[in-house]
């Protein structure tokens, strides 16, 4: 039986066609898969380039991440400080108000305060006005009444003194508009004689012999006949006026004189 096997499993001359025909078949297919593997192994090559691209992107773009989250995380501090400030200046703000507040309040109380003391300084403005025109009348009063006590010793002091004898009594009047205190008539070893003179409490400004000047000017000009007496009555003189008069010509008579 085994050589009856054996010659019935014997290759044939078909087989062996058969066979080669398989292999080279089988050839074919093997090398066709090598120029495709050599293809892939190049797709993987380019797949695997693509790969470390990707991942060195990924790389950059995880950095820039974690820059963001670094730079959120700075923001984020920053907008707790922003907050912070902002409601540190609410409370300040708060305070100034406050403030302003007490200070409106302040100012009006002022206003209101100025107001009364500007009614008090009107009123006492007013007062003032009163006591200046009661004072300017007590000093005329006072300037008349002194005036007319001239007008009483002067005629024996002018006589006594200096030679004057008034013919009438001495006057007060107005001439062309101008007030001349006294006013007399008389003579003088002889002559006919005008007495003009001013009276006043004290002398000690030099103006008063402007004054009398004027009221001279006046009087020449109404009689021009007569020679003038230029006179000045007072309760004090200075020295200053005393001397001045005496190189003008001028007498001076103070009431302890009389």
């Amino acid at each position: 039986m085994q050589a009856s096997r054996q010659r019935e499993f014997r290759i044939t001359q078909t087989i062996k066609k058969e066979i080669a025909k398989i292999v080279d078949e089988r050839i074919r297919e093997a090398h066709v898969t090598k120029e495709d593997f050599s293809e892939l192994k190049a797709i993987v090559r380019e797949l695997a380039e693509a790969q470390k691209k990707s991942e060195e992107r990924i790389g950059r773009l995880e950095k820039a991440v974690e820059e963001l989250v670094e730079a959120q995380k700075k923001s984020e501090e920053r907008i707790g400080r922003l907050e912070k400030a902002v409601e540190e200046l609410a409370e300040a703000q708060k305070k100034s108000e406050e403030r302003i507040g007490r200070l409106e309040k302040a100012v009006e109380e002022l206003a209101e305060a100025q107001k009364r003391t500007e009614e008090e300084i009107r009123k006492l403005a007013i007062g003032l006005n009163n006591l200046r025109g009661e004072v300017g009348g007590l000093a005329r009063s006072f300037g008349y009444a002194f005036e007319n006590e001239a007008f009483r010793m002067l005629p024996k002091a002018l006589k006594e003194r200096y030679g004057i004898e008034l013919s009438e009594r001495l006057i007060r009047r107005e001439l062309e508009g101008v007030e001349i205190n006294i006013l007399g008539f008389g003579k003088r070893n002889g002559v006919d004689v005008v007495v003009v003179g001013e009276a006043k409490t004290r002398l000690e400004r030099m103006e008063v012999f402007d004054e009398l000047e004027e009221k001279v000017k006046v009087v020449k000009e109404q009689y021009r006949d007569k020679e003038v007496v230029k006179v000045l009555v007072t309760h004090f003189a200075t020295n200053r006026i005393l001397q001045s008069a005496q190189q003008m010509g001028i007498i001076v008579i103070q009431s302890f004189e009389w």
